[in-house]
């Protein structure tokens, strides 16, 4: 199973992104998926995550500003973000809890996506 992230780039602070990530592969199921970030100089953290049944978490950082929803039949997980700020500057990685042989589920993560957001 590989995991592809998309949509990183440049954008203006007040600007809007979609991240998006996919799954390849075959014989595997999908239970949570989630988005991550590690800005410079810190350590990795959860910015949002959703789990099978389509419950949603997020960051306090990113609450009302980032969306997290997935599409089941593509095996993707998409991350929207509006009203961006300087300070979501990082890379962002996404990751998704998969099985290929129940019921034993790992962590799986894809390569990362920079997201540069200028004053």
């Amino acid at each position: 199973v590989q995991l592809q992230a998309s949509g990183g780039g440049l954008v203006q602070a007040g600007g809007s992104l979609r991240l998006s990530c996919a799954a390849s592969g075959s014989g595997f199921s999908i239970a949570d998926m989630g988005w991550y970030r590690q800005r410079p100089g810190k350590e990795r953290e959860l910015v949002a995550s959703i789990i099978s049944g389509g419950s949603t978490d997020y960051a306090n950082s990113v609450k009302g500003r980032f969306t997290i929803s997935r599409e089941n039949a593509k095996n993707t997980v998409y991350l929207q973000m509006n009203s961006l700020k300087p300070e979501d500057t990082a890379v962002y990685y996404c990751k998704m809890v998969i099985s290929r042989s129940r019921p034993y589920y790992y962590d799986y993560w894809g390569q990362g996506t920079l997201v540069t957001v200028s004053s």
